[in-house]
């Protein structure tokens, strides 16, 4: 969302938000331009993140009145306390590592599980390497691809290995298998 909040030019009035003058009528007319320009980019930025929630979320912001405060709950809402954070890292590492691809699941299935889990975890500040990832999905892998991933370990380093090579090395795989099963 903040780069939505950017490239619409609003960002910096949500994260640092903006005063209303006590006495508006002792204003000139310059500064009287500069507050309605900030009144604008205010609301601007509360109508793009409303439009960003779904209902539920748009309620817990309905009464803000300014696009900070709009800002400050949700991360309230989606951040937590410390201890909240520690126990929601706790149940996604354990889903982490108690994913495994199921047997009728093709990669691209199994590789959107595996890194929404990773994605979830890295939001809840949790540092996971693009190695780490690498060697979960090779030893989580159904048996079929067992000869796929020995020659992937020997044949590359999985240090310099991206996610996306991994995984398009892994559906050109799953192509051939593919077309050497029968038709029935």
């Amino acid at each position: 969302m903040k780069a939505i909040l950017g490239a619409n030019d609003v960002w910096e009035i949500v994260e640092k938000g903006w005063e209303v003058p006590e006495n508006e009528a002792n204003l000139n007319q310059v500064q009287k331009d500069q507050l309605q320009a900030q009144r604008k980019k205010d609301q601007k930025a509360i109508m793009i993140i409303h439009q960003c929630l779904d209902d539920s979320m748009l309620q817990k912001v309905a009464s803000s009145t300014t696009s900070k405060k709009v800002w400050d709950t949700l991360k309230s809402s989606f951040s937590g306390d410390a201890k909240v954070k520690r126990v929601r890292l706790q149940t996604l590492r354990g889903e982490f590592e108690a994913l495994r691809m199921k047997e009728s699941e093709s990669i691209s299935d199994y590789f959107s599980r595996v890194l929404t889990v990773v994605n979830q975890m890295k939001s809840n500040g949790e540092e996971v390497s693009d190695v780490r990832v690498i060697e979960k999905v090779l030893r989580s892998l159904d048996s079929k691809f067992d000869y796929k991933v020995v020659a992937i370990e020997e044949a590359k380093d999985i240090d310099e290995m991206t996610i996306d090579e991994l995984m398009g090395s892994l559906q050109a795989h799953e192509e051939k298998i593919l077309k050497k099963e029968p038709i029935e």
